[in-house]
């Protein structure tokens, strides 16, 4: 008996050791079954970001080929440009030898001469230099091109100037504003975006050397321009919004007639890419800047130009005109922003403050402010008046690509480089984001109401904000 129980409670201890051994193997099974199933997920994931950095570089490389061949024309210009300017410089080297001999030679002639007819020669010289006298009082003659539009003396008046102007729905919607509508407008990167004066449509330009109107919302083409040789910078529509202009890195300037449905002007004067264009609020002058570190005014009239202005060390990147004004502003990688008066063609002011190259300028619809942007996200407003820095505003470190004021100058947008456009509410210092975007915004603007916000990308779409 006593045998027999303690068989029995060997069996019931074996049985329970056996029973929790059974149990530990399938706790831990189950957790290796949890850790397999987390690593699969892991390596899907892993497998699905490979897959999209591959999708990023053969994009990119596309991208870069695109670039390829103006890289090349201006390595040429350049070694054209610098081989041009050693010729000069040796010219410039004997001429200046020349003169020095002559002015000797000149010298001993006078003296040999002054020895026998002092008098005669002193006569002479009083002749010359009453003629002199006389030739300096008469008024220079300039020359005037027969068709030569007249620049405005006075200024015209700003309508906005002493008006209530609306305020964009994104500071009175709750939430700000949302995206409505996004549409591909071209094959490679949009670079910028103008609109239309009076109507809801947008003009497009893209590295694909075309130029698109569209009506928005709804997106529908309404015109393709095609002209250009290379990537088109900017683009601006007339005043009465029956022309556009373009400006191109094939270094010309032209002018689009919708009525006539073709380039009505051409413009030749750049030695390097045009980044932008602008018109005067009178319609018959335009304006350009360039990678050769000057801006021109053409008049469309006489088709020629009419001023060039220099003074930037850099490639001038972005130009507007002070709203109803004859006031050209111009900003540049020299870091600087100047004021051009068009009637002299001299600079009026320069304002200093940025400390990286500047991308990009716009005035707020009053003309009592300007905002600027550089490419370390620095953004800056400026007092017109009293020509003086009110405000700076930090978006580092992706690079500010465009800003642009709503209608009432209350809000500001601004278009980075991450793919993002910041909304800054300047009077409460509040910025949002709205995203969307897969790759730099190169543009953003408001419509007149501020019912809507536009902006395009690297991306090649454009999309609709309200």
């Amino acid at each position: 008996a006593v045998v027999s129980t303690q068989s029995a409670h060997y069996g019931r201890e074996g049985k329970g050791k056996k029973g929790r051994s059974v149990n530990k193997a399938g706790t831990q099974f189950i957790k290796m079954k949890k850790e397999r199933d987390y690593h699969r997920m892991h390596h899907r994931r892993i497998v699905q970001e490979k897959e999209k950095l591959f999708s990023d570089i053969r994009r990119l490389k596309k991208h870069y080929q695109s670039y390829e061949p103006a890289l090349e024309e201006l390595k040429n210009k350049y070694e054209t440009a610098m081989r041009e300017k050693m010729l000069t410089k040796i010219e410039c080297e004997k001429n200046i030898s020349k003169i020095s001999n002559l002015t000797t030679t000149l010298s001993n002639y006078e003296t040999a001469r002054a020895s026998a007819n002092e008098v005669t020669m002193t006569r002479v010289k009083e002749v010359e230099l009453d003629e002199i006298v006389q030739k300096a009082e008469q008024p220079k003659k300039t020359f005037v091109h027969p068709k030569d539009s007249a620049i405005p003396i006075e200024p015209g008046v700003n309508p906005d100037l002493n008006t209530s102007l609306p305020v964009a729905c994104h500071l009175t919607k709750p939430g700000g504003y949302h995206q409505q509508h996004s549409f591909k407008a071209h094959d490679l990167a949009i670079s910028n975006v103008a609109l239309h004066p009076m109507r809801d449509v947008i003009a497009t330009v893209s590295d694909d050397t075309t130029w698109k109107m569209w009506s928005v919302p709804d997106g529908e083409l309404l015109l393709t321009g095609r002209g250009h040789t290379m990537w088109i910078g900017g683009c601006d529509f007339h005043p009465q919004g029956t022309k556009i202009a373009t400006g191109s890195g094939d270094t010309s300037v032209k002018v689009w007639d919708f009525s006539e449905g073709e380039c009505v002007a051409t413009f030749n004067d750049h030695s390097h890419p045009v980044w932008g264009v602008a018109w005067h609020h009178s319609g018959n002058f335009l304006a350009s800047c360039s990678m050769d570190n000057s801006s021109k005014l053409f008049d469309v009239i006489s088709e020629r130009c009419r001023c060039t202005f220099r003074g930037h060390s850099d490639s001038v990147n972005s130009l507007t005109f002070l709203p109803y004004s004859n006031i050209l502003c111009t900003c540049s990688a020299d870091k600087t922003i100047s004021m051009w008066d068009i009637r002299t063609g001299l600079c009026a002011q320069t304002l200093y403050g940025h400390v990286n190259a500047i991308n990009n300028i716009n005035f707020n619809t009053q003309g009592t402010a300007i905002a600027s942007c550089d490419a370390y996200g620095i953004v800056k407003i400026w007092d017109v008046r009293q020509v003086v820095e009110i405000e700076t505003y930090d978006f580092e470190p992706h690079p500010a690509n465009s800003v642009r004021f709503d209608t009432s100058g209350a809000c500001l947008a601004v278009a980075s480089n991450d793919g993002c456009v910041k909304m800054l509410e300047i009077e409460k210092n509040k910025i949002t984001e709205l995203a969307g975007h897969e790759d730099g915004v190169q543009g953003a603007l408001f419509n007149r109401n501020g019912e809507m916000l536009v902006s395009v990308s690297s991306d090649t779409t454009v999309k609709i904000w309200s």
